[in-house]
């Protein structure tokens, strides 16, 4: 299914099921959230795409865009005085970038929605998935970071994919490339290799003695 959708480019990677504040404060996006609101609340939505290169804030700042992005939902709506917005969203569904139109002041483009599909041993895929992150959390425990509190992992491999990856600290193209897997099975194998790897990580980093240890005199007591 394809469809025109306002585009919002950011440095971050929007996942389905992941909500997204935003701060709206440039005149061509509280413009976007202006026609936004004239419109029914089921219609309130709009692209969130990573930029590739360039930066968000300024006229021809974002100077390439990823491929892959997804539709944002608009839930909440708060303004101030002096024109500026916070807006609450949800991210619901992915879509491929066909084609970018900057005749607005904002962007536009025409977006082709992607499917939600499991994938080919998607559930073996999913029942490896939770001691591989316990592992990884433990280890961020270890090595000083804080404990990635979750009541219970799901069981649906298209939702643990995205929890997973909304949980796990990657940079912005890895965590890209895994909105980018064609369905639930492929994230979760990538997901896999990337907990292990980050595990890995995190217990050699906290094998590492501290600085100086040893440096100075011997203590008589």
């Amino acid at each position: 299914m394809s469809l025109r959708l306002p585009l919002f480019p950011l440095g971050t990677v929007l996942l389905p099921g992941l909500v997204l504040p935003l701060h709206v404060f440039e005149e061509r996006y509280r413009r976007l959230v202006s026609e936004l609101l004239a419109l029914p609340p089921d219609e309130r939505r709009f692209g969130v795409v990573a930029i590739r290169s360039g930066h968000e804030v300024g006229a021809g700042g974002a100077r390439a865009l990823h491929e892959i992005g997804c539709v944002a939902t608009v839930h909440d709506v708060e303004t101030y005085d002096d024109g500026r917005v916070d807006l609450t969203t949800t991210g619901t569904t992915r879509f491929r970038l066909r084609s970018v139109d900057d005749a607005l002041p904002y962007l536009t483009g025409e977006v082709e929605l992607l499917p939600e599909l499991p994938g080919e041993h998607a559930t073996a895929a999913a029942a490896a998935v939770p001691a591989a992150f316990a592992a990884y959390t433990g280890a961020l425990a270890d090595a000083g970071g804080d404990r990635i509190e979750v009541p219970e992992l799901p069981a649906d491999p298209l939702v643990l994919g995205y929890l997973i990856a909304a949980t796990l600290a990657l940079d912005l193209d890895e965590r890209q490339a895994l909105l980018a897997e064609p369905d639930g099975a492929s994230r979760l194998r990538t997901e896999l290799r990337l907990l292990r790897r980050e595990t890995a990580l995190l217990e050699a980093l906290s094998c590492v003695p501290a600085p100086g240890l040893g440096a100075g005199p011997a203590s008589p007591n």
